[in-house]
């Protein structure tokens, strides 16, 4: 990619949210291999934090095959390759949902394989990621514009509404680095870091998720 091809470094398309995003997926896969050798994965605390990473999880690929993808392959329409990449999101988003389906079986019935199907869905979900923060990423740096990105974020807020907001930002948190926190919410809007602080934490933090 030339110098001349990309956006001017004020333009830049800031990753930071999709990049915390993707640190939570991981996150949770983690404490669920943890919690299934530990014999806890059939606890509340275990469920209900597989539920949110479930749901978690479907909004955001829903949001990227519905807003994301179709918006970077008008932008490359007459470059075989950029398409060929944005099918393979797709289709990578599509073979995650019967490891997804798997584990989530084997939640349901406590099978003693739920450590391993946790890690296969954690390898395909994990190398997902990798794709596309290696090539996905940088193609969208290059043919979309950070309007185009906010049009996106703004159709993940409206998939979550108001209820789901109040999910996503605490459980992005939970475990964070003080580094990493501050880098997420500075990439929010202020009136969202308020709220988190003010109402949305502690509501997230009563939950325990995955508490042992």
């Amino acid at each position: 990619m030339s110098a001349s091809s990309q956006h001017p470094v004020e333009d830049a398309i800031d990753f930071t949210i999709m990049y915390s995003t993707h640190d939570a997926f991981r996150r949770d896969l983690e404490r669920l291999v943890a919690a299934s050798l530990a014999g806890t994965a059939l606890t509340p605390a275990a469920q209900a934090g597989w539920e949110n990473f479930k749901n978690q999880l479907v909004v955001h690929h829903t949001v990227e095959d519905a807003e994301l993808w179709p918006r970077v392959e008008r932008a490359v329409v007459d470059r075989p390759q950029d398409l060929a990449l944005m099918k393979e999101m797709e289709d990578e988003h599509a073979l995650l949902d019967p490891l997804l389906k798997a584990v989530d079986q084997a939640m349901a019935r406590g099978s003693d394989d739920l450590a391993d199907l946790t890690r296969q869905l954690a390898d395909g979900l994990g190398n997902h990621m990798k794709h596309e923060e290696e090539s996905a990423l940088p193609l969208i740096q290059e043919v979309l514009t950070p309007n185009d990105w906010s049009a996106f974020r703004g159709a993940m807020a409206r998939q979550q509404g108001p209820k789901g907001a109040a999910m996503y930002v605490p459980w992005i948190l939970d475990g964070a680095s003080s580094s990493e926190r501050e880098r997420f919410l500075g990439a929010m809007p202020s009136p969202i870091r308020i709220i988190n602080r003010l109402f949305w934490q502690s509501r997230y933090q009563r939950r325990k998720l995955w508490a042992a």
